[in-house]
């Protein structure tokens, strides 16, 4: 299950904690917190936290955040990508109980290391949209978190670019990418698929909606373009958030 992090509803790392202490089994993805509102040593305390509470179910991602939200917050940064080169390969020594000594335009650390950290850490995920900020995930991040409304050939062109960073990197470990993708099933399905896009053009491929076996054969095409796995996210105005759920586990029994 993936949660995210909206401004200005409930913290991420809360929910992400709640949602694994109450169950046993449940692997938790976050897509995303955003960068500019935690302090980078801040974000490795929670991650670490929640690692050594329930090791090797939580799959932490982080990104830009909504620009607007950030400018509300006043943690709007003037380079969002400059912000990310400098905070993942932070974040990521952190995790690794490294010691990190670093002075830049936004990360700065003066010999900071982890009291506590996890005895292995999770892979850390972060979301792109744009070119720049998805070679610079292909380049960092242990995963790829592609945002949803697009169709799976847009889709391929973005892995195409994860990959070719990670490549261009001599990163010799796959990157994992995860793509988000608007559900919906039953009556309006279609109807509510296109409103959550809510773009005005034709919902084509961007979503995928109807029976659960119709939305397996969407996945499918997700999965054809190279991408590791499609997190089925409900539609604006999902009448019935259970009945989604046990659509959602039918459509991976068919996937």
């Amino acid at each position: 299950m993936w949660l995210w992090e909206d401004c200005f509803r409930e913290s991420a790392y809360a929910s992400v904690a709640a949602a694994l202490a109450w169950t046993e089994r449940l692997h938790i993805g976050l897509g995303i917190a955003p960068i500019p509102l935690r302090n980078v040593a801040v974000t490795a305390m929670e991650i670490a936290t929640i690692e050594r509470m329930f090791p090797g179910r939580f799959f932490p991602g982080v990104g830009h955040g909504v620009l607007p939200w950030m400018e509300q917050a006043g943690v709007r940064a003037a380079s969002p990508l400059t912000l990310m080169r400098e905070y993942l390969p932070a974040l990521r020594s952190l995790l690794a109980g490294e010691e990190v000594t670093v002075s830049g335009r936004y990360v700065s650390l003066d010999r900071v290391r982890l009291d506590w950290p996890p005895p292995a850490a999770p892979p850390v995920y972060s979301a792109g949209e744009g070119p720049k900020t998805l070679a610079l995930t292909g380049e960092l991040a242990d995963g790829t978190i592609l945002v949803s409304g697009f169709t799976p050939t847009q889709v391929g062109e973005h892995v195409r670019i994860v990959r070719e960073a990670q490549s261009a990197s001599g990163r010799s470990e796959d990157v994992i990418i995860v793509a988000y993708v608007t559900a919906a099933f039953g009556d309006g399905a279609e109807q509510r698929v296109s409103s959550e896009l809510g773009d005005g053009e034709p919902v084509g491929e961007r979503g995928v909606w109807g029976t659960p076996a119709d939305v397996a054969g969407g996945v499918r095409r997700f999965a054809a373009v190279g991408v590791d796995a499609v997190i089925l996210a409900p539609a604006a105005g999902e009448p019935d958030f259970l009945e989604f759920l046990r659509a959602v586990g039918e459509v991976a029994r068919l996937a």
